[in-house]
């Protein structure tokens, strides 16, 4: 159940005034001192015995029922309704409703106007629940807050996408379950999934995210509990309409644009949405890819699919599968890799500004593969190994798969990978007894590269360590060179700033150490741990590179070393091996 926010009841307590509230309820009220008299409405008062005390906003009966509260205490007993629906009757200034003249035990009709009423179309009915969602998000302290905290605040991306909120309220805008129309209404509502056959909401405390058509239609909607911690062990926190999942968000947006980024989920989408990134759409889990979305894929012409899912064991084996799918139909594939364990959310939030930390990730997308089959296999055409070489230098380098941290300028110069007037390169025939290594990735056209950071800051590498300068934070790292593996990053960790220093050896790759070295660090330097926090971040993923170059150059087959004889200079040797040994035999010995 959605938490009603303290501050939003105080407000009700303190600001309605219930004097008004309840003479305005049929009870006339006699001023006595600094308090109101009158008759007690729920019991048989014969004489005046309800006490209203302006200065406190409170009630109480000194008579026979001894009842009494605030605001929200006189609306419960008065319309004879929860807590919850009382509070909702308050707020939307629809308390003073007229009531019989004797108390009631329960009341089952609605006191609310009610936006929902029995049709017969589904849709206009969805539509009407997405829009009572959209407009409770915007009052919800505690919805806004949970957008807040995951970077997603802002009203252009609500209003964009209709975000809402249930906060298990919407069973008061429909007419009462006792009677034909909201028997009705509640059971069009269970049909399209909006209600569960217990009457209660499906996405009750969820963040709403419809996912709408072209033509305006709902065609699935996302929840995500936002309670965290404080819901029931074993509560999904990632909930659908029941069915098949159906359209694609944000499919609109793939138009313009040859590439798409492809997240596992819709907060990981919209993350890279508010920053800048429109072209980006998700799938429903990790195996959540649906026809609707390769529909979507061929109809916009999207030539490259980067592939955004969550840097775990079931992002990364999904990717290899969807991949290897999306390759058979045609499309060129790159995974973006996040920190180990992070997804993008989590890493905008830790790597900030979001919008460059992201732009690193894109330029540094892995190639996975040109498509197999269709008219573009032929649009990723291999760059001349000059032209891959001539993008080498200071800024970044093309390595093994990787494509690391290109400079704007490089990558505005780069070729882009669909060009049918571009003549391919055929490789010389040569024989090759070595393994071939692996191929070069082919960088992403200008058009899927994002502008670089300001100033961007370049490692200063030796065989011992590492060295790094963000702003007026020096930092060095030792030990790079141990971890022979893609699990652990445990390195020695240096930083400076003036002439204080903070050092310590700890797992990188680890939230709970990086938030430790942090604060300490923090401290001693006198500078916020958000901002250590974000060096780390960027520290991470510049290490990863290099830990990754070092890895793959390690896996390559070893030149052979040594002289090889020829055939004359080993028969030479074989003569000359024999001469010696025939003379030592024929040489006397004499003693000594």
């Amino acid at each position: 159940m959605a938490r009603i926010p303290n501050n939003e009841l105080d407000r009700l307590k303190r600001e309605v005034a219930l004097v008004r509230l309840v003479e305005s309820s049929g009870i006339e009220l006699k001023k006595h001192g600094k308090d109101y008299l009158g008759l007690c409405p729920f019991h048989d008062d014969k004489e005046p015995s309800l006490v209203i005390s302006p200065d406190k906003n409170l009630w109480h009966c000194l008579g026979a029922c001894n009842e009494g509260g605030d605001v929200i205490q006189w609306v419960m007993k008065r319309q004879g309704v929860s807590f919850r629906h009382a509070v909702e009757l308050l707020k939307g200034g629809d308390a003073a409703l007229s009531v019989p003249a004797t108390p009631v035990k329960r009341n089952t009709t609605a006191k609310h106007s009610m936006p929902l009423a029995a049709d017969p179309d589904d849709q206009k009915q969805l539509a009407v629940v997405i829009d009572y969602y959209h407009d409770t998000l915007k009052q919800s302290p505690d919805a806004l807050e949970y957008l807040n905290s995951r970077g997603l605040g802002g009203a252009e991306l609500i209003d964009c996408f209709k975000l809402g909120y249930a906060n298990r309220t919407l069973g008061y805008r429909l007419p009462a379950r006792n009677r034909k129309a909201g028997a009705e209404v509640r059971g069009q509502l269970q049909r399209v999934g909006i209600l569960r056959n217990t009457g209660h909401e499906h996405f009750s405390g969820s963040l709403v995210v419809p996912v709408i058509d072209g033509d305006g239609l709902v065609t699935e909607v996302y929840g995500r509990k936002i309670l965290g911690k404080r819901l029931r062990k074993g509560t999904p926190q990632h909930l659908y309409l029941p069915g098949a999942h159906q359209g694609v968000w944000n499919a609109a947006a793939l138009a313009d644009s040859e590439e798409v980024i492809l997240c596992e989920a819709l907060i990981d989408a919209m993350t890279f949405w508010v920053n800048g990134y429109r072209n980006v759409t998700a799938s429903y889990g990790t195996s959540g890819f649906t026809e609707d979305h390769l529909t979507v894929f061929k109809q916009a012409n999207i030539k490259r699919v980067l592939i955004a899912y969550d840097r775990d064991e079931a992002g990364n084996t999904a990717a290899v599968k969807l991949a290897e799918q999306l390759q058979a139909e045609g499309f060129a594939c790159y995974r973006l890799h996040f920190p180990k364990g992070m997804d993008a959310n989590a890493y905008a939030l830790e790597v900030r500004p979001a919008n460059k930390s992201l732009g690193v990730v894109i330029r540094s997308a892995e190639w996975m593969g040109d498509g197999r089959s269709g008219e573009r296999a032929s649009d990723l055409t291999s760059l001349d190994p000059a032209e891959r070489l001539a993008t080498d230098g200071e800024a970044g380098t093309l390595r093994q798969g990787r494509l690391l941290g290109t400079s704007s300028n490089e990558a505005n110069t780069l070729p882009p990978l669909a060009a049918e007037s571009q003549p391919q390169v055929e490789e010389p025939q040569v024989k090759i007894e070595a393994p071939s290594p692996k191929p070069e990735t082919p960088p992403l056209p200008a058009a899927a590269v994002p502008p670089a950071p300001e100033n961007p800051e370049h490692p200063e590498v030796t065989d011992h360590e590492i060295n790094i300068e963000y702003g007026n934070r020096h930092y060095r790292v030792r030990g790079l060179q141990k971890n022979s593996s893609y699990e652990v990053m445990k390195v020695n960790v240096l930083v400076k700033v003036g002439e204080v220093i903070h050092v310590d050896t700890f797992d990188l790759y680890s939230a709970k150490h990086r938030q430790a070295f942090a604060r300490v660090a923090a401290t001693e330097c006198g500078i916020e741990d958000k901002t250590i926090q974000r060096d780390l971040g960027k520290l991470l993923l510049q290490l990863e590179g290099l830990q990754d170059k070092a890895i793959q150059e390690a896996l390559q087959p070893k030149e052979p070393t040594g002289y090889t004889m020829e055939d004359t200079e080993r028969e030479q040797a074989l003569t000359l091996l024999k001469d010696n040994k025939s003379a030592q035999e024929s040489t006397p010995v004499f003693p000594t």
